[in-house]
């Protein structure tokens, strides 16, 4: 996922004062791999990787993070990628539920109750909540055929994506279920939000041009940064 920051910078400034932007906005974490991490007040900004990885960044954040005088309230969004079940690309799903890749709920994903209520105030993008499925996986645990190994056909193939889907899955990725898990024993609010960038019913290639990507990936980010401003009192 790329960084909050970083990303609505490059959406809404013009080169010039993007390049002077990302020079003063530091990397905190720029002597040490594989982090980036940019904080600007109250706003902490951190990649984390693919998969698992997820849960390292995890770790050392709410073990340095929460013991920290005056920080209070917090909110821990993960922002991201996913391949949609049903949906069209570019939809926005904010999880409800998270399910491994046998289907069975692992808990109740908390979903903040003003975030459904940002994306209704936004437009230009659809937005819905459904459940997340999270694999171990990125090629076969995601149903996917165009990996270095696939022990399945495309009907096997479309009958996994059927049962998921008919069990209200409307998204498939890697990390909901480690930040979701962490985040509810920890006692932290937090909500998995992600941009769909295919269908996988129609297919396992993103063929979409590379500047509608990038507006793609912009919106749960918009999303996020939107609920961040009502947050902080800066819009009503």
């Amino acid at each position: 996922s790329s960084t909050m920051i970083a990303s609505v910078i490059s959406k809404i400034l013009p080169n010039r004062m993007r390049t002077f932007a990302q020079f003063i906005i530091r990397n905190i974490c720029e002597e040490t791999d594989p982090l980036l991490h940019y904080k600007v007040r109250p706003v902490l900004s951190i990649s984390h990787g693919m998969g698992c990885l997820l849960s390292i960044m995890l770790h050392e954040l709410i073990k340095w993070l929460l013991p920290t005088p005056g920080c209070r309230d917090v909110v821990l969004f993960r922002i991201g990628t996913s391949g949609g079940i049903g949906l069209a690309p570019g939809t926005v799903v904010i999880t409800d539920k998270a399910v491994d890749s046998f289907f069975r709920p692992q808990f109740e994903q908390v979903v903040l109750e003003r975030a459904p209520a940002c994306s209704a105030e936004l437009s230009g993008f659809p937005t819905v909540i459904g459940n997340t499925m999270c694999t171990h996986d990125f090629y076969e645990g995601q149903g996917r055929l165009d990996g270095a190994l696939c022990s399945f056909s495309t009907e096997e193939k479309l009958e996994y994506l059927r049962k998921a889907h008919e069990a209200g899955v409307r998204n498939i990725e890697m990390e909901s279920t480690v930040f979701a898990a962490m985040c509810r024993v920890c006692n932290l609010k937090a909500a998995v939000i992600c941009v769909t960038l295919l269908n996988r019913f129609e297919g396992d290639q993103i063929s979409t041009p590379h500047d509608v990507l990038v507006e793609y990936q912009s919106r749960p980010q918009c999303l996020v940064a939107h609920f961040i401003k009502k947050r902080l009192g800066l819009i009503a």
